[in-house]
């Protein structure tokens, strides 16, 4: 008995129908991106909004416009553009790329592109190539061609994963890293429209379950104690959701064992993570193990969050120094001053703090206990209770800086020590 499937070679339409499903049930689930659709005839829009609806673009957000690449250019003039963009053109092969060339001024440099063309050339497709466009189809498009290219698109070995990996680490304890990384990942999220994960790696003290008000039964430990079975359904059933967009990966938050592990415990988790999600935060606990020495090597960007005091400028040094020989090829990490202006406190100004450390510019967050403890004890987020608040402003900032959206000016630091100066002296 022949196990191959079987068409009914009198019905075409059953035997594409077929072939579809069949492609369908062996693609894999789509990570979490986010889509921008920009179609120019319905023949193109109405696969697109049934892709969308496939049980595979779940975790995926898409959204669907006309115009095609007109509008597209318009639209991203003034807004961020997505993970992946589709884009419909109907103009004729020989000016193709000279519409597209307005599109590329207007696109992040992480945003992937697929153009949805009308004419079947090779020698378009091969410049498409070479330009940097992540593939060109051919109208009509069906749900599994659609499905199947994203899925090529994000499954390719040749593909770095996804995901940009942040970490956050305190150049001491106490000094509100991991509020700091929890407030970012909102305003990423929120600003950019795209899926974060936030993994609280401190499994005996991590806040992040206390910060967003979420009570878990299960998060990183259930990962870390069983690696044989980390991948990405099994860590979607882990996450708690804080938002729409914004999940957690929580620790337990007890002492109920020791958290002794090998260097390469975490490294199977935030590799899954990297595969499905845009952005990716580690919240890292302050110590000093191979596992913490491997993630902070390891991560896209690090950032260092240190109070203006003597013993975190000493710790600092040694994390920027530690870092420069474990990340040869990669920039210094960056620099939060956190709590700065803290009444009675002798604290050494910023220049001062920088001028060791070989760090060209970096950020600071004035001490405000009652903004910060609000927040914390209502279990939200800064920007959920003030958007226009100066300091959520320089966490949109640092969240544009983080992403690889813009880079923090180097005149940034001389201006925040102008404005701490003035303020001293009232």
């Amino acid at each position: 008995m022949s196990l191959e499937p079987h068409y009914d070679q009198n019905d075409p339409e059953a035997s594409s129908s077929e072939r579809e499903r069949e492609r369908l049930e062996q693609a894999r689930p789509i990570p979490r991106i986010t889509i921008h659709a920009w179609c120019d005839s319905a023949g193109v829009q109405r696969p697109i909004e049934r892709a969308a609806e496939d049980r595979r673009m779940a975790r995926a957000h898409v959204m669907v416009h006309g115009g095609g690449v007109q509008a597209a250019m318009e639209h991203y003039a003034q807004n961020t553009t997505p993970n992946l963009l589709l884009v419909e053109t109907r103009v004729e092969p020989e000016y193709i790329m000279q519409q597209l060339s307005g599109l590329a001024d207007v696109c992040d440099p992480s945003t992937r592109v697929v153009v949805i063309g009308h004419f079947n050339d090779v020698a378009l497709y091969r410049e498409m190539m070479r330009n940097g466009i992540s593939e060109y189809m051919v109208a009509p498009v069906s749900l599994a061609d659609l499905i199947a290219t994203i899925e090529s698109i994000y499954s390719s070995e040749n593909e770095a994963p996804i995901g940009r990996t942040i970490a956050f680490v305190g150049a001491k304890g106490g000094v509100g890293a991991s509020t700091l990384a929890h407030n970012i990942a909102w305003s990423v999220t929120t600003l950019f429209d795209n899926d974060v994960v936030i993994a609280d790696m401190d499994l005996a003290f991590g806040t992040a379950n206390i910060n967003f008000d979420q009570d878990p039964a299960q998060g990183i430990a259930e990962a870390v104690f069983t690696p044989e079975r980390v991948d990405e359904t099994y860590l979607d059933r882990l996450l708690a959701k804080c938002s729409e967009r914004l999940s957690l990966l929580a620790a337990p938050s007890t002492m109920e064992r020791v958290y002794d592990f090998d260097e390469a415990a975490f490294a199977p988790i935030v590799e899954v993570m990297q595969a499905t999600t845009p952005t990716v935060i580690l919240d890292v606990p302050h110590g000093w193990h191979g596992w913490t020495r491997r993630t902070l090597a390891e991560a896209d960007e690090v950032v260092v969050v240190a109070t203006p005091e003597l013993t975190n400028l000493r710790n600092t040094k040694n994390f920027v120094d530690t870092l420069k020989r474990l990340r040869p090829n990669d920039p210094p990490p960056h620099l939060i001053l956190n709590q700065v202006g803290m009444p009675k406190r002798p604290e050494i100004d910023p220049e001062d703090f920088l001028e060791p450390l070989g760090i060209s510019s970096f950020v600071t967050i004035p001490f405000d206990p009652q903004l910060f403890g609000t927040a914390a004890t209502n279990g939200q987020m800064l920007a959920e209770m003030n958007p226009s608040h100066a300091v959520v402003q320089k966490f949109d900032e640092l969240a544009h800086v983080l992403t690889g959206r813009r880079e923090v000016k180097s005149s940034q630091a001389g201006m925040l020590n102008s404005i701490l100066k003035k303020l001293k002296g009232k």
